[in-house]
């Protein structure tokens, strides 16, 4: 599995993605979910400030099958996101989740305190992913996400 930046070809496999997993999991046209994010088509054209980043696994055959965001929050508490994290169902239980989370933990660490993620009830793998990587359930939320349809928040210490 090859871990790197996400780039303008990308852009329309990953809105894909995010799409198909929201649909899997009944949120198909849900405009409080990703699937409202106005950027969801260019997320190459967001990702390009010092302190954000979006990151994408390809395999083998050259097909990105996940990706993983992290972006500015709150930063006058240093509070960042980890944003649009989904993986195709084939490649879930892999390895891949963890390799794009690792990636996206080392480069929170080097630019914020604190890392924050919104995810949905029903995806209880996703959230024991989270759980087992130290995010911590929490009933605050942070920023502005537009994402009221996620009703489980998780934030964790990068210190």
């Amino acid at each position: 599995m090859k871990i790197r930046r996400i780039e303008a070809k990308d852009n329309a496999r990953m809105a894909a993605i995010v799409r198909e997993c929201l649909t899997e999991y009944g949120c198909a046209g849900r405009m409080d979910t990703a699937w409202g994010d106005p950027c969801l088509d260019t997320l190459s054209e967001v990702y390009v400030l010092p302190d954000n980043a979006y990151w994408v696994a390809e395999n083998d055959d050259g097909l990105v099958v996940a990706g993983v965001g992290v972006g500015e929050l709150e930063p006058e508490n240093s509070i960042c996101e980890l944003q649009k994290m989904y993986c195709v169902s084939t490649y879930r239980g892999t390895g891949t989740a963890q390799q794009l989370l690792d990636t996206a933990l080392s480069f929170a660490k080097e630019h914020y305190q604190i890392i924050y993620l919104e995810t949905r009830d029903n995806m209880e793998r996703a959230r024991a992913f989270y759980e087992r990587n130290g995010f911590i359930h929490t009933t605050e939320t942070y920023g502005h996400t537009g994402h009221g349809g996620c009703g489980c928040h998780y934030i964790r210490s990068l210190k």
